[in-house]
């Protein structure tokens, strides 16, 4: 579920979970605004390891078996990324800080009465970095202050996107970069459409990179379509863009053109 529908203002509230019987596979989801990210904290918990129940935090979303962020764009390790209630060795370990906007947890509770409640936190963050949009619509900047990670921003919507600006500032001052048809430069900006979370799935609609002219818009009918800075860390990279939901009538054109034919095949 989204909670930040129901929690535009508050910054910390409490999910609890008590089985009304044997609940064997569920998830619960969580989001917070873009420029933040979440810390779960155990508040009571009264499960069986012993007999099978546990409580797992992901760092990240996971659906259809595609994760946000991708394994690429993440610093920690795939298994790292979840945090095992149950485990002996993080069984201390009273809360959970997720690397970016979004996270979730995966649980199993065998009986009746049984279950748990966290404490969840919304944190701000300067410098965002891996975002799902909780908006088919807005504005945002995403900024890599000299980090060599990868920041992508998801928009899991059928979207125009209206990239205003990207710019990479090094000790030799700053310099625009827009779209050519292939980018060698380890600094560059990817759009990217797709209909899963994972990125390193996704189609590469477009790269912007070393100086030249071209269009800096694109309407994207797939049902997810990401904005992903990739950043050597020698420089500080910066995107500002917009994107607003199409339409029924624009939806209805796209769908003959490629970039909706491999969305709708995927």
């Amino acid at each position: 579920e989204d909670y930040k529908q129901k929690n535009k203002k508050k910054k910390c509230f409490r999910f609890t979970f008590v089985a009304e019987y044997p609940q064997l596979s569920c998830a619960a989801f969580f989001m917070a605004e873009p420029n933040e990210v979440i810390s779960l904290e155990y508040d009571s918990v009264d499960i069986d390891c012993q007999a099978g129940d546990f409580i797992t935090v992901f760092d990240g979303w996971v659906l259809k078996g595609e994760k946000f962020p991708s394994s690429q764009d993440h610093l920690l390790s795939p298994r790292e990324r979840y945090v095992d209630y149950c485990d002996s060795s993080t069984s201390t370990r009273r809360s959970v800080r997720s690397s970016q906007n979004v996270a979730m947890i995966f649980f199993r509770v065998h009986n009746a009465g049984s279950g748990f409640a966290v404490t969840f936190r919304k944190l701000a963050i300067q410098f965002p970095c891996n975002v799902i949009s909780h908006s088919p619509e807005g504005t945002f900047t995403m900024v890599s202050p000299q980090q060599h990670r990868n920041c992508s921003f998801s928009i899991v919507y059928p979207v125009e996107v209206d990239i205003s600006e990207f710019s990479s500032f090094g000790l030799l001052g700053s310099f625009p970069k827009w779209p050519t048809s292939t980018c060698d430069s380890e600094d560059m900006l990817q759009l990217l459409g797709g209909n899963g979370l994972d990125t390193s799935k996704m189609f590469p609609l477009t790269e912007l990179c070393s100086s030249s002219t071209g269009p800096r818009h694109m309407k994207v009918g797939c049902e997810n379509t990401v904005v992903r800075m990739v950043s050597s860390g020698r420089n500080v990279n910066r995107v500002s863009f917009s994107y607003r939901l199409l339409d029924s009538q624009e939806l209805q054109r796209l769908r003959v053109n490629n970039v909706e034919d491999f969305c709708m095949a995927n």
